[in-house]
């Protein structure tokens, strides 16, 4: 039964990292599409988006799943990795690497998602201060009153009216 807990699981991961290798791949390919505006890539990436999540998506109902399974056998179900754990030594043993290397690639996806995400809020703050600029024609509009009816301070304490 350890054998058959051991397959599920390293076939379980064999398709995470496939998906976290393509992804990995597909965020630098739209961090370099977001960087020189390529708007027609964009779109085709899109479509491979939704394709590497649909896949992710699986995943975590795989995953969901072999706890689900573990639980009804009164095995450890809080991770994969306490699964792994509580097999035999011999099968834990590889289970362990890729578990941690599955991990290490999760968090790197973590941190080039965030990058990406930065790097869109920037360009539409840039954006939003040009329409801005655009707008007003340059000139820079008081946030309080008039123009004319600040004094010669022009703090809001020193405003009349």
């Amino acid at each position: 039964m350890a054998t058959l807990w051991e397959s599920e699981i390293a076939t379980f991961l064999n398709d995470l990292t496939s998906v976290q290798e393509e992804l990995l791949a597909f965020l630098a390919e739209k961090r370099q599409s977001l960087m020189a505006m390529d708007r027609v890539r964009l779109d085709e990436l899109h479509v491979v988006e939704r394709q590497l999540v649909g896949r992710l998506q699986a995943c975590q109902r795989r995953r969901q799943e072999l706890l689900a399974e573990a639980a009804r056998e009164s095995r450890p179900a809080g991770s994969l990795r306490s699964l792994a754990k509580s097999l035999p030594a011999q099968e834990s043993a590889g289970l362990e690497s890729q578990l941690s290397a599955a991990a290490e690639r999760s968090r790197i996806l973590q941190h080039q998602s965030l990058a990406n995400w930065v790097f869109v809020q920037r360009t539409l703050l840039y954006l939003t201060r040009m329409l801005e600029i655009i707008a007003t024609g340059g000139r820079i509009e008081p946030t309080y009153g008039r123009r004319e009816a600040l004094g010669p301070g022009g703090a809001l304490v020193d405003q009349a009216a």
